[in-house]
């Protein structure tokens, strides 16, 4: 597969003055056609300034990056037109707003305080998408038809901005990563996507060869 249409989740991203921005989380992209939008890209430690502020457990550290932001892509990284600067001004992804406790969340609150643990209860996560949009990252769950998996995410496959389809790893069903073509995927949302195929289509799909970077 041509390195210039997949998104290979967890890969490097640079600002336009080089610095290393974090790494692809995910990718925001039409709840309909897959079309992507932008990029979920979650910082570094330096780059957030989360070594600079170790107890701000809810400092936010991921940002959306507008796919015209992106200069270019290779095998090894993605570089973006944007500098260190003002991806610092982006705005973050995700925000949080405390909300009055359920009964069910007291409960689990009064818990915490006897065993100590750190959970974040009252707290409503918000992300920076339209609802006609979702969030596809790696090792989310691809369903068939009676809730079977058939795998997990590990790419997306794109030519230019039209969805080829994904690189799935192993599930119950293969014993290695095939790539699943779009025609096959029904519909997404932020938890999973949900494919349609017989035993028959299955059996079919092809292995994922990756070609060697430089080919």
């Amino acid at each position: 597969m041509g390195e210039d249409v997949d998104y290979r989740l967890g890969q490097d991203v640079f600002s336009r003055d080089d610095k290393h921005v974090g790494s692809l989380q995910a990718v925001i992209a039409d709840r309909d056609t897959f079309k992507p939008r932008a990029l979920v890209v979650k910082e570094t430690r330096w780059f957030s300034g989360h070594v600079l502020s170790p107890g701000s457990s809810l400092l936010t550290d991921e940002v959306a990056i507008p796919l015209e932001s992106v200069a270019s892509r290779t095998h090894d990284r993605i570089d973006l037109a944007l500098s260190s600067a003002q991806i610092r001004q982006l705005p973050p992804y995700l925000t949080y707003q405390y909300h009055p406790l359920t009964p069910g969340e007291v409960a689990e609150e009064g818990l915490v305080h006897l065993t100590g643990e750190s959970v974040a209860v009252g707290l409503e996560e918000t992300a920076a998408k339209s609802s006609a949009e979702i969030e596809i990252s790696e090792n989310e769950n691809v369903m068939l038809p009676g809730a079977d998996r058939l795998g997990t995410v590990k790419e997306l496959l794109y030519d230019g901005d039209v969805f080829i389809g994904v690189v799935l790893r192993p599930g119950g069903f293969f014993k290695r990563e095939v790539i699943l073509p779009r025609r096959f995927l029904e519909r997404g949302d932020d938890l999973a996507l949900f494919a349609k195929l017989t035993p028959e289509d299955v059996e079919k799909l092809q292995p994922f060869e990756p070609e060697e970077p430089g080919r």
